[in-house]
Order: structure tokens, then sequence, then C-alpha cells
């Protein structure tokens, strides 16, 4: 078959058609026809294409064991959220974005304990429950707790200021369901904008903050984990600080 504009597409599927895995041979069909219809659409330079692959190589060079760029990526192209609502169940809380920076595990922690572990910034309590799907308190369920400083950076970005875990704790509710501990009010913060996602935002005039948020996966036995976060209510209009390297 020639490799022409409008063969291109029926060739490179054709190329897949030995593969045994089912799932990935209808993900390698799509992906190529909806890529080449991109391409074909965009008609990009080569100079252009070549950026893109340069992009996409620094995206992944900007990896490490604390910093996720692709997840970032996906989650300001909302590629993120729409995954989790194609997957999210129908009742119960809404499922949202996991976040680049679940990267460590979380210090398992005793009801009421602090998870800050600075001693600085507006102390709070946060409590709440678990529940099934049908209203019902789940004792036992696991909660995944984890947040950014009162100057919105996470451990891991801190390693020299914040100690590891802080801001972090894995909880288990109580026979009610019910959870608490104490921490410090979170700020709101810019994502990371120190890499090719952040040049990325800047190009296409997108600001790169969040709102203040705590972030939960609660879990339990024979129930779907879902991942959720809690906004601050905001008290002042207090304007984002211009620092460029968040979390």
């Amino acid at each position: 078959m020639d490799f022409t504009v409008e063969s291109a597409t029926d060739a490179v599927v054709e190329s897949f058609r030995a593969t045994k895995d089912q799932r990935l041979r209808q993900v390698m069909e799509s992906l190529t026809r909806h890529l080449h219809d991109f391409v074909r659409d965009i008609e990009p330079t080569i100079q252009e294409w070549e950026a893109a692959i340069g992009f996409l190589t620094a995206v992944g060079q900007k990896c490490d064991d604390t910093r996720q760029e692709f997840v970032l990526l996906s989650d300001i192209l909302g590629v993120s959220m729409l995954v989790e609502t194609i997957n999210g169940a129908e009742e119960g809380t809404e499922s949202t974005v996991l976040g680049p920076f679940h990267m460590t595990e979380s210090p398992r922690r005793e009801l009421g304990d602090s998870i800050d572990l600075l001693g600085t910034g507006r102390p709070c309590v946060v409590s709440g429950r678990v529940l099934a799907a049908d209203g019902s308190p789940l004792q036992g369920a696991e909660l995944d707790v984890w947040q950014c400083s009162e100057d919105g950076f996470y451990d891991v970005q801190q390693p020299d200021v914040q100690p590891p875990g802080n801001g972090r704790g894995l909880f288990r509710t109580d026979e009610h369901g019910r959870y608490w501990f104490r921490t410090v009010v979170p700020s709101h913060y810019p994502i990371p904008t120190d890499g090719p996602v952040g040049r990325l935002l800047e190009a296409t005039g997108r600001h790169p903050y969040r709102p203040a948020h705590i972030h939960f996966i609660a879990g339990a036995e024979r129930h779907r984990p879902v991942t959720t976060h809690a906004f601050v209510a905001p008290t002042s209009t207090r304007t984002p600080s211009s620092r460029s390297s968040g979390a």
C-alpha cells in the first residue's frame, strides 16, 4: 500500500492487525486514527513537529520521584478529569484528580493527631464522615490526606524546610465512620511553572493558581475508593503572590 496523506492511517492501522491483546489493538487503532486526523487538521511543519517532540521529551525529563510532569500536563489538558468522570460512580461523592504531588506514602496517624509538623500557620480542625452510597457509615475506612503548607508548598518540594510527611496522614474512621485531625489552613498556590507545562501555560495566557484545598482518598473493603478534595472558604480578597514555583 502506498503511503500517502489519504492512505497513511489505514496502513498504520493494518500494521496492528496481529496484536493479540484485543484491548491494546483497539487502543492503538483508535489512537492512530485520531492522531492522524489531528495532524491532517493542523498540518504541522517539520519544525513544529520537532518542537512538539522536544516538548514531550522535556516533560519526561522533568519527572522524578517527587514530581510528575506528565500528570500535570494531563491535568491542564482536562484529560485527568475526563478519565475520572468517565470512571466515576453514579452515586456518592464525585471523584476528582489525584494531582502531581501524591508521590510519597502518607504516615499512619491516629484520629485527632496533627499532620502539621512545623507548628506554624493558622491552626484548624478537619472532621467528617465516610459513608457508603446508601448513607451508612463505614467503620475502619482508610482516609489518605495530603495538603500544602501555609506558604503553598508540599513537603516534597521543600525537603530542607519541611520534614518528610508534613501535611500528610493516613487515618481510619471510628465505628460511626467519623474522622478528625488537626492541621493548618493551607494556602492557594500555583502549580509548578518551572517546567515545560508551566511554559505552555504562560504561552497560552493561562494562570497557574489553584484555590486552597486539602486532598482526600477514602477507601473501604468492598467499596470503590474515591479521590476528592475540600476547599477553604475564601475569607479575604488577598491577591495571589507572584512566585513561580508551587505544587
